[in-house]
């Protein structure tokens, strides 16, 4: 298919150039055609320029960036069409082709402007050319500008577009989660290595230590308060229990130790690397405690149910492997559940044999404490729970607990079931409890109150809450209503049942005074009463006249 038109979107501005020469489909993939696009001479004939709409500043050139990279045709790029393009209607056969550079910008051009195909470089290899032999002298094309004035203006709209991402990132509260998560784990290697290094250096001067330190961190603080096992005396005592945990036993037993230690004694100089290295290793150990609190303390404010239920760092580690807190909440469940262990995964999957039951997850306090036979089934339910709580963090308005533990009274319900029977609660009944004391912890009607302004400005939170009163004080209303119809209806068909039934007992009685007969004969002229009756009604529902019925009755009777 031929292009006529191609769209240039460039940091400039927009250009639209008409096609006035261009090959068929077989020749396009001739070597001599594809250098004709590379040589500015060559091309020049290919196309023509015939309009140049440049950005009136800056914050347009971003504007209408934004608007490209989203696939929107900004009223900009609009009134630069409308003015350049030929007009087709919606029946033209021949309908004006334009080139367009983004398939997703093509399909708004399209929709706009019935009149208008428009063609990429995924659809069309000609339009892929042209636009491909436009971005490379399109700087030549463009005469009205100067040398360099596109590579200035790239830069330029490159770090803007770079900062607005950046700035309204909806992933840039979690992106310090993941560098902590990441950080930590670097820490803990770093810590148990440098330990082991410090352990294996001062073990030459006072090898007994490791029997009554055995901790690291630990070891590390007092390798660097005694130093020189020969200046260790009882006056040291209270200060270096406490850095065993206040145990005045362990202190002593490290002092009685250093009087008969069987270590060999060292320079001075080699004693300070020791100290020194003990010192940074120290404080490593005491940031790498300081960033565990930080990243609890983050946790608690981004993605509080997932901390509450599966713990902090798993949370994070979960959050730091899925990429961002938004991607964790659009996995499902059996994808968190084997978050992690994608190697086994397709190895399993490879060799046909079994696939994992758990990823990060198995880190759980929960898959610790099921049994054997249950592991499997309790990392699946804590998975679906961990994808609720994260959809429930990603796009709540206010952070809170409540649902985390919800969910992590749900798990532990699921254990003791698994382990005694005993039935857990129902997810609707929890997750509705979990609701009901989110919106009684936070008052709504004052704005002044904590979490108020949040919650209002979330959509529809305030009208449920107002419309579930309003629906409860209607639902009463409509019961005692019908409540008061129904008794109103029973007590009138009541009613209604006693007259008939006493007028019906008088009339009887009074043909019974007048006739002055037996009771037999009462119940015989009842019985043709209600005879007559019936026949009146029959008469009356089909509107049949009295003297076509009787000779049919005649004519019954005769035959029988």
């Amino acid at each position: 298919m031929s292009v006529d038109y191609l769209l240039h979107e460039s940091s400039v501005g927009y250009a639209v150039f008409s096609v006035r020469m261009q090959a068929d489909t077989v020749g396009a993939r001739l070597k001599e055609v594809q250098d004709a696009h590379t040589d500015l001479a060559r091309f020049g004939k290919m196309v023509q320029l015939v309009s140049f709409a440049p950005f009136q500043g800056a914050s347009q050139a971003l504007e209408n960036a934004n608007d490209v990279s989203e696939g929107i045709m900004s009223d900009y790029l609009r009134t630069v069409l409308e003015s350049n393009l030929p007009k087709a209607g919606k029946k033209d056969k021949n309908k004006v082709t334009v080139g367009v550079s983004d398939k997703n910008l093509a399909g708004s051009i399209k929709a706009g402007f019935p009149g208008i195909e428009c063609e990429t470089g995924e659809t069309s290899e000609l339009a892929g050319d042209l636009l491909r032999g436009l971005r490379l002298h399109a700087e030549k094309l463009l005469k009205s500008l100067q040398t360099g004035d596109v590579s200035r203006a790239q830069l330029g709209l490159g770090h803007a577009y770079s900062r607005a991402k950046v700035k309204f990132s909806v992933q840039k509260n979690d992106n310090h989660i993941i560098q902590a998560i990441a950080t930590l784990d670097h820490l803990e290697k770093a810590v148990n290595t440098f330990s082991m290094r410090v352990r294996e250096w001062y073990s030459w001067h006072f090898p007994e230590l490791i029997r009554i330190v055995s901790e690291n961190h630990k070891y590390a603080r007092c390798a660097l308060f005694i130093g020189d096992k020969r200046q260790l005396s009882e006056d040291s005592l209270h200060d270096l229990a406490k850095l065993v945990d206040d145990d005045e036993s362990v202190a002593r037993a490290i002092i009685e130790a250093a009087r008969v230690s069987m270590g060999q004694d060292i320079s001075g100089t080699d004693m300070e690397n020791v100290m020194m290295f003990a010192k940074r290793t120290v404080s490593l150990a005491d940031y790498r405690k300081s960033l565990s609190g930080y990243l609890v303390a983050k946790m608690g404010i981004v993605a509080p149910n997932l901390a509450a239920l599966i713990g902090e760092t798993v949370g994070a580690r979960l959050i730091s492997h899925a990429g961002s807190l938004t991607n964790l909440a659009k996995y499902p469940a059996s994808t968190v559940q084997i978050l992690g262990a994608e190697k086994a995964l397709f190895r399993a999957l490879k060799t046909k044999g079994n696939t994992p039951k758990y990823g990060l997850i198995y880190h759980s306090s929960f898959i610790g404490r099921a049994g054997t036979k249950n592991k499997g089934r309790i990392s699946r339910f804590l998975a679906n729970k961990a994808s609720i709580a994260s959809r429930i963090d990603n796009f709540s308005m206010q952070p809170t607990r409540v649902f985390g533990e919800a969910l992590k009274g749900q798990v532990e319900e699921r254990l003791r079931f698994y382990a005694e029977g005993i039935n857990p609660t129902k997810n609707a009944d929890a997750m509705k409890a979990a609701m009901d004391a989110t919106l009684n912890s936070i008052n709504v009607a004052d704005p002044t109150d904590a979490g108020a302004e949040d919650v209002i400005s979330a959509p529809g939170v305030t009208d449920q809450a107002t419309e579930q009163k309003k629906r409860k004080a209607a639902d009463v209303d409509m019961a005692d209503i019908d409540a008061d119809t129904a008794a109103d209806a029973k007590a009138a068909k009541k009613a209604e049942k006693k007259r008939r039934k006493v007028e019906g007992a008088a009339e009887s009685k009074v043909e019974v005074d007048e006739e002055a007969v037996d009771e037999e004969a009462v119940e015989k002229k009842l019985k043709k009463e209600k005879k007559e009756k019936r026949k009146s009604e029959v008469l009356t529902a089909g509107n049949v006249p009295e003297e076509q019925v009787k000779p049919e009755k005649k004519k019954k009777k005769s035959k029988a």
